[in-house]
């Protein structure tokens, strides 16, 4: 499946990059991406399995959550994850383009379990 990747700051994480970045709780809130209901059911997921996220500069794996997104679109909060999947071209601003870009997204197992 195909979707735009919109990853971004929410207030919950803020408060974690002051409490340690290295706590289990901030690590599970930037692997974890939030697709509408019906694109879960299209990739035949249910909240709390695992993706497969592939972008031309990478890939990663998150575990998935139900969020108040269009179809079509996901979310992730910036994190480690994230940055795997940013290229480095920054069209001379300094900064990659952080926002929008389209992904392949396929059902994966957990991580811990040895995929």
């Amino acid at each position: 499946m195909r979707c735009v990747f919109i990853p971004g700051r929410t207030t919950e994480q803020g408060r974690y990059i002051n409490i340690g970045k290295d706590k289990e709780e901030y690590r599970t809130m930037v692997s974890t991406l939030q697709m509408n209901v019906q694109d879960l059911a299209a990739l035949g997921v249910s909240p709390g399995m695992y993706v497969r996220v592939r972008s031309e500069w990478g890939e990663a794996t998150f575990q998935c959550a139900e969020g108040d997104l269009p179809p079509g679109i996901v979310f992730v909060p910036y994190g480690p994850p994230t940055s795997i999947l940013m290229g480095g071209q920054t069209d001379g601003t300094g900064m990659p383009t952080q926002k929008g870009w389209e992904v392949e997204i396929e059902a994966a197992e957990n991580p811990a379990a040895g995929s």
